[in-house]
């Protein structure tokens, strides 16, 4: 089958984790969207839209939870499997939410969770949950953690991080953080740049962020600032043709400091910028300034490589 254009998006996750919302936007963007699909008639799905051929089904988006009866979830992995080996562009987003913000949710909609039962509480409705689900949230081409996520950021991520995707090519992203947040959910690799020299403690440059001259400035005198950097970009530079080979769609690379705003911005733009200089598609976003992946800021010249 060759159909480089279409695109498949099975995707999941727990109830309340705002899938409804993500089909929605899924939607607006063009997709032809099932949710709720039992996943025993996946493959009948895709063999009467896609393989069928029709325009109409170009790009399809199958919604699979807790709430079909058969939660057998293998032979859908396995079919996603297939799927690319048959030259189609499938992707699992898999949508994570804290247990405690699922608690806070429910109890405030007052809405009824699907497992749910007289001799099931809520709490262990949602860990049944979990469990059900945990095949596909292991297979996931990309975890979004809605957890703190409003209803806009959550359609602006969807957005952007599937416009950015590219059929074949891996999404490098490099995401910086603050480790008092603890570790973000889609890190795939993590680095501690609390080690370097910390602008916060410098007069004049502790309400500045890591995309503003002066902290360009100061962090890029130190020596072990580049240090860092440049093996940081060797080790992905050195394991990024392993990741391609498993088929991966995005790979996130999180770069944590401790309150997020100076040197984890920094070595983040540097190196989507020297990356992307390299012809590998990569993006930053910086948790603690803005949720959206974008292109590396344009200050941030590659410098000389690693």
């Amino acid at each position: 089958m060759d159909q480089p254009d279409t695109r498949l998006i099975l995707l999941s996750g727990q109830s309340g984790s705002g899938k409804s919302v993500a089909i929605h936007e899924l939607e607006d963007e063009g997709y032809y969207c099932i949710d709720n699909l039992p996943p025993n008639l996946f493959d009948s799905v895709v063999d009467r839209t896609i393989r069928s051929g029709g325009k109409l089904y170009r790009h399809l988006a199958l919604g699979v939870d807790a709430r079909s009866g058969n939660l057998d979830l293998t032979p859908v992995i396995e079919s996603c499997t297939a799927l690319r080996r048959e030259n189609l562009d499938c992707l699992i987003v898999f949508l994570h939410t804290d247990e405690e913000v699922l608690i806070r949710r429910y109890s405030e909609t007052r809405r009824r969770h699907p497992l749910s039962t007289d001799q099931l509480s809520l709490r262990e409705a949602i860990r049944r949950e979990r469990d059900l689900l945990a095949p596909l949230s292991e297979e996931a081409d990309l975890t979004i953690d809605t957890s703190h996520k409003t209803v806009h950021e959550l359609r602006t991520e969807i957005r952007a991080r599937l416009n950015h995707h590219q059929r074949g090519r891996l999404v490098l992203l490099f995401e910086s953080f603050a480790f008092r947040d603890g570790v973000p959910l889609d890190a795939d690799l993590v680095f501690d740049a609390r080690c370097l020299p910390n602008p916060h403690w410098e007069p004049g440059l502790r309400d500045l962020t890591g995309l503003d001259p002066a902290v360009i400035q100061y962090l890029g005198s130190f020596n072990q600032v580049g240090e860092l950097i440049c093996d940081i970009e060797q080790l992905v530079t050195k394991w990024l043709p392993a990741f391609e080979a498993q088929n991966r769609s995005y790979l996130t690379v999180a770069i944590g400091c401790t309150g997020g705003r100076h040197r984890s911005v920094y070595v983040s733009e540097v190196l989507a910028r020297r990356l992307t200089s390299r012809l590998t598609p990569a993006l930053v976003r910086h948790l603690k300034l803005e949720p959206e992946a974008h292109p590396p800021h344009p200050d941030f010249a590659p410098g000389p490589p690693g």
